[in-house]
């Protein structure tokens, strides 16, 4: 049994809390009479530099005509959305502070199942501070389908994952935070999920240089080669991503890449499915050249790419 310093832990704790936001917003809508309707919404965030960068859910400040944000000391200062990454559920957030206390980011591909983890939430705004609970990794590298969209590569946990918790930073015992909470599965017990704090620092870095996510883009989309696939259709491989779709023009179909190939391989790295696919595009810069080992009429094929940024 690992020894647990109960005091340590809580002073960790007490020092991320200080980064953690709540944040307000208000949208307007209109009704059956078309008469201007204001909606407000709230949820968590953490403060990432000294500059007034914040992290939260896209699903949080997305379509938000005004957004505030509450400091742990009742600070009331008018944030931003200066962009988001709509894949991956993640936004930044703007706001024009002085002596903000950032939270320390960590290295979400060490995590590991059964890990001690603690999620943190300011949904309220309330005396007192944000509120805690406790739990351990599930999982990683989750996917989950909602009505936001489809998001692959999550970490799951059993730490509870209140409303109005959303966007507030997920941690480890040393104070790091690991991942942003995002979602919980209704009438689950013990089911949340959270964003990997590596995908959400990329975000964020090219967020605040470039105002937006530059992401690559090989211009395909395609289907999971399985064995039954193979058996059924007599392929002469087992593994890999069938081509269905090669978008005219885009980095793919100039390098030669049509509908029906099967890629064995992206840059190196053996591909056994559609995702893992996504995944090493995403690793990879615009402008980068990749080459792509892939199967074509009983022979193998291979192609350079050039990625570009997705249109």
């Amino acid at each position: 049994m690992l020894a647990f310093d109960e005091t340590a832990v809580l002073e960790v704790i007490e020092k991320v809390s200080r980064s953690v936001v709540n944040v307000s917003t208000v949208r307007v809508f209109h009704d059956a009479f078309y008469r201007v309707v204001p909606v407000k919404g709230m949820g968590s965030g953490f403060i990432i530099d000294q500059k007034g960068h914040i992290l939260t859910n896209n699903h949080v400040v997305q379509g938000a005509e005004k957004i505030g944000i509450t400091l742990i000391d009742g600070t009331v200062l008018k944030g931003k959305k200066i962009g988001a990454c709509r894949s991956t559920d993640a936004a930044v957030i703007k706001v024009n502070g002085n002596n903000l206390a950032a939270a320390e980011l960590g290295d979400s591909d060490k995590l590991r199942v059964g890990q001690r983890v603690f999620a943190i939430g300011n949904p309220f705004g309330l005396t007192g501070g944000p509120t805690v609970t406790a739990g351990v990794i599930s999982a990683v590298k989750r996917s989950i389908h909602s009505e936001r969209g489809n998001f692959e590569n999550l970490v799951q946990t059993d730490a509870a994952i209140n409303p109005g918790n959303s966007g507030g930073p997920l941690v480890d015992t040393q104070g790091k935070v690991v991942a942003i909470n995002t979602a919980i599965i209704p009438f689950a017990q013990g089911i949340g999920f959270a964003i990997p704090i590596n995908s959400a620092k990329t975000c964020a870095k090219e967020i605040i240089v470039y105002g937006m996510m530059i992401r690559p883009w090989l211009g395909v989309s395609g289907l999971t080669l399985t064995k039954e696939i193979a058996e059924y259709y007599e392929l002469p491989v087992d593994r890999g991503v069938i081509i269905a779709n090669v978008v005219r023009g885009g980095p793919a179909d100039r390098a030669g890449i049509a509908s029906g190939d099967i890629i064995l391989e992206f840059d190196g790295v053996p591909v056994d499915s559609v995702e893992q696919l996504h995944r090493e595009v995403d690793k990879r810069k615009v402008g980068e050249k990749a080459r792509i080992i892939m199967f074509r009429d009983d022979k193998r094929f291979v192609a350079e790419a050039k990625l570009e940024k997705m249109p």
